[in-house]
């Protein structure tokens, strides 16, 4: 097996500027840095990992935390992570703390201990743990999904990277409300997310620019499961006064509330108009086809790699948060007619920096 000496002979330069090289512990000149690279590729040479992470104190590794990893928004987020870091020469390293703040704080004690470079969380609904021991072992974190503003000054402590919430499902309440909906319920998901405060931020301004009133009964919480959804949405559809169009938080409580819908014989969009914030792959093959919100959530986990690693590289920086926009894809569900394939895309900016 070549060894970096190998290497250095190869390209006629010195084991210490192979190392350089290979650790970006100083800058080498490009004709030089191309030579290293050319012989490691003759040659067919693997650094030894663990030797570089003692030379480095980085093992190039990001721990990821992430809930329901079996849920597909989840899913291509961490696709979108795997994708870019890998890219950028990182592996990751994956722990599921299933929405529980005392095992996420496990997992990251966890993933912490295997000497990751830093972490991508998606935090729970209460992350005071987690928050407290990111702060107190000077975890480089960045907060993917759910964002924590927690300072005094509401600013955020970590870094975050997020779609936008409000407008987009403030545009769905606006949709409904053109076709002529005054009774728009929505099933939002677990109390205490800053997905489901924002969602539920949209869903009134949505009301109020539409001249709806806010009636509180049309308010459910499905927990952000299908389970709770299905509970929720039977609860809506046994008021005196129900629905007739209804909204959803997320892809699995737009599972949850069509269950519902199926057991008491309700056919949408002729008996109920569906629109649901979040897109999947499948949801172009119901019947009637999905109206949704597609969230960027591959470019989601690359931006959240992306911002790891810039803070990686200057650990003085401010904190920022990312948003991403989001997609308005018009389908059938919502009672209209079949649109052409042009989904609307809301803009926002990009990302917002705090001090």
């Amino acid at each position: 097996m070549p060894t970096m000496a190998d290497v250095a002979r190869c390209a006629g330069v010195s084991v210490a500027t192979v190392s350089h090289v290979l650790n970006d512990t100083r800058p080498v000149l490009p004709h030089t840095r191309q030579a290293v690279l050319d012989a490691i590729d003759e040659l067919g040479y693997t650094p030894n990992t663990l030797a570089r992470s003692l030379v480095t104190s980085r093992t190039r590794s990001i721990g990821l935390a992430v809930s329901a990893i079996s849920n597909p928004y989840f899913t291509e987020i961490l696709q979108g992570v795997e994708a870019d870091a890998v890219e950028r020469g990182y592996s990751l390293l994956i722990a599921d703390p299933h929405d529980d703040p005392e095992h996420e704080r496990k997992v990251v004690q966890l993933l912490h201990e295997r000497r990751v470079d830093g972490m991508i969380v998606a935090p729970s609904a209460a992350p005071r743990d987690l928050l407290a021991y990111l702060t107190r072992h000077d975890v480089p974190a960045v907060f993917l999904d759910r964002v924590i503003d927690d300072r005094a000054d509401g600013s955020p402590r970590f870094d975050q990277v997020c779609a936008e919430n409000a407008e987009p499902m403030a545009r769905l309440v606006a949709h409904l409300a053109e076709l002529g909906h005054r009774r728009i319920g929505l099933v939002a998901g677990l109390p205490g997310l800053s997905t489901t405060g924002e969602r539920i931020s949209g869903y009134r301004h949505g009301l109020a620019a539409a001249g709806l009133p806010h009636d509180e009964r049309l308010l459910v919480h499905g927990d952000s499961g299908e389970a709770g959804a299905e509970r929720a949405t039977a609860a809506l559809l046994a008021l005196a006064a129900p629905p007739t169009a209804l909204v959803t938080g997320n892809n699995a409580m737009t599972i949850g509330a069509l269950r519902a819908l199926r057991e008491r014989g309700m056919s949408v969009p002729d008996d109920i108009a569906l629109c649901c914030f979040d897109d999947f792959a499948w949801a172009d093959l119901f019947a009637p086809r999905l109206t949704a919100i597609a969230q960027p959530s591959r470019d989601i986990g690359a931006r959240a790699v992306q911002v790891l690693l810039d803070r990686l590289a200057a650990p003085d920086r401010p904190t920022r948060t990312v948003r991403l926009p989001c997609a308005f894809v018009h389908r059938t569900s919502c009672g209209c007619p079949e649109q052409p394939a042009r989904p609307h895309t809301f803009q926002s900016p990009e990302e917002g920096t705090t001090p």
